[in-house]
């Protein structure tokens, strides 16, 4: 059964001509829960679905939960998706509406977390939202798909927020013998944790997160990324709000399709000119996605 899908590659003529390189866009979005992590929780859950697992709880910001509720109803086994406070309406019915049980738990991400690890047992298996190996496993597959497709690319533009986008796209980049290509880690100053631990040398838990981008709200990367992140030419960037949904609202007009902050982030690399690249470079963006935002949420963002 497969639950996750083969996206897009497109070639984005309105970014190619504003970097003066080719920018090509793997566009995650298409997921059929609108995000990248549907291709992790899809390979978790069916993971331990044939080792006889008898239901899931996860916690999210948004996006995981949504992708792990779904692939749930997709292997008929029961999911309980626990979120902070900060997780916005939509997200919340969009998870219940996978027939998902859905708990609001504490302000911020770790906290929600927390109380989902008290409900595991040995068969509600408990699926991290960013911090495994098998999740890395799943995402890794949209470089296997792009490699297909005849594009390899000189660098790589993705949004950071517990890692695991960063972890599977290094494993997929490395697998392909494109490990030293220069991948831009990209994060607001409100959830820039990645940032935060490569300026220390160390990982660091941030005092708070805040913002916009709520599913990048992380406090701490995950160690896999850090890690990744120190041995490959891993550039840590970081932008506003109004940046992140500046370039959200641009890529709507250029491509017809809505994203969140989360994923402007990386959108905001090109469009505000905060990268440079030679006009015979091949720039790979990921489209991350954007499940639980609608036009009227982006609306109010642009005027708030």
């Amino acid at each position: 059964m497969e639950i996750s899908i083969r996206t897009p590659l497109i070639y984005s003529l309105p970014l190619s001509q504003l970097s003066g390189s080719h920018v090509w866009l793997k566009m995650e979005s298409a997921q059929p829960t609108g995000s990248f992590k549907l291709r992790s929780a899809a390979h978790i859950c069916r993971h331990y679905a044939a080792q006889g697992a008898k239901a899931f709880i996860s916690s999210s910001g948004g996006n995981a939960g949504i992708a792990v509720a779904h692939s749930g109803r997709r292997l008929g086994l029961p999911v309980t998706v626990v979120v902070p406070e900060t997780t916005s309406a939509r997200a919340r019915q969009l998870i219940e509406q996978e027939g998902a049980r859905l708990i609001v738990h504490g302000r911020v991400w770790s906290e929600a977390n927390a109380y989902a690890l008290s409900l595991a047992t040995a068969e509600n298996i408990y699926i991290h939202p960013f911090d495994n190996p098998l999740l890395w496993d799943g995402i890794s597959t949209l470089v296997d798909e792009v490699i297909d497709e005849g594009l390899r690319p000189d660098a790589v533009i993705l949004s950071t927020g517990g890692g695991s986008l960063l972890s599977g796209v290094m494993q997929g980049l490395e697998k392909h013998q494109l490990g030293h290509i220069p991948v831009y880690a990209v994060e607001t100053e409100g959830t820039a944790s990645l940032n935060a631990a490569l300026k220390a040398g160390e990982r660091v838990t941030l005092e708070s997160v805040s913002g916009i981008a709520t599913t990048l709200a992380a406090s701490q990367v995950c160690e896999n990324a850090f890690t990744v992140a120190r041995r490959s030419d891993v550039r840590g960037m970081v932008v506003t709000d109004d940046e992140a949904v500046n370039a959200c609202r641009r890529f709507l007009d250029d491509h017809r399709v809505l994203t969140e902050p989360a994923c402007g982030v990386s959108l905001s690399m090109l469009y505000d000119g905060k990268i440079s690249f030679k006009p015979e470079e091949k720039v790979l963006v990921i489209v991350c996605g954007g499940a639980s935002v609608t036009l009227e949420s982006l609306q109010g963002w642009l005027t708030a």
